[in-house]
């Protein structure tokens, strides 16, 4: 990730995000749930989570790519604070949130945990087979442990906000090469995705430097 210093074009993002903890503090999950970009969102607007990014995984094809995807599977990754979160918080918000009765047309979109050591794979374990139980069907979801991540291509992250007029593209150009990585960002993309509850949009509002025009955007979508 790239930490380098404020300069007064990033300033605003750099003092949001600048309490967030860092890559050594936070733990990392990862989950298949259809098309990567509303999960990216979802998760991306719960207080605790730190930063997401999609990608590809699951697979054996050798650098994929949107367009090159082989074996791969649309996977979101969530590192995530254990302070405030815990795994089974955001495996609660995996499987209520996707189709998880049901195979997937293409390995592409195909249901999935990612679990990063094997302490995630087991409470995934019991959350499917209590699943099951309670459910009286069977859970279509694939149980696996990240081998390896690709990271997907720019115009796929944040997908949400990228696709915000005005707000975007200003916003990438500002945050730079920390845009995918920024706590702020991510909330951001979830909120004008539907997510979050009211008063953490406004408070976010609040706290961040933003045009008028950008301001007014933002606040016709959430």
């Amino acid at each position: 990730m790239n930490h380098s210093s404020p300069d007064s074009t990033t300033a605003p993002a750099r003092e949001q995000d600048a309490d967030a903890p860092t890559a050594d503090e936070t733990r990392t999950a990862t989950f298949g749930m259809g098309c990567f970009w509303d999960p990216d969102a979802r998760f991306g607007a719960m207080a605790g989570v730190v930063r997401t990014r999609v990608g590809y995984a699951g697979g054996t094809t050798p650098t994929p790519g949107y367009h090159s995807l082989g074996d791969h599977t649309e996977v979101v990754q969530v590192e995530y604070d254990p302070g405030t979160l815990t795994y089974d918080d955001l495996l609660e918000v995996f499987w209520t949130n996707h189709d998880w009765g049901s195979t997937a047309p293409k390995r592409q979109y195909r249901s999935v945990v990612l679990a990063a050591d094997n302490e995630q794979l087991a409470a995934a374990e019991r959350d499917r087979d209590g699943l099951e139980e309670r459910a009286g069907r069977s859970v279509a979801t694939d149980l696996e442990r990240l081998e390896a991540f690709t990271r997907a291509e720019d115009y796929h992250q944040k997908y949400e906000l990228r696709s915000t007029p005005v707000v975007g593209d200003e916003l990438a150009a500002r945050y730079g090469d920390s845009f995918v990585d920024s706590t702020v960002v991510a909330r951001l993309n979830g909120f004008v995705a539907g997510h979050g509850e009211p008063s953490q949009r406004a408070t976010l509002l609040e706290r961040v430097e933003l045009t008028p025009t950008q301001r007014s955007e933002l606040q016709r979508r959430f």
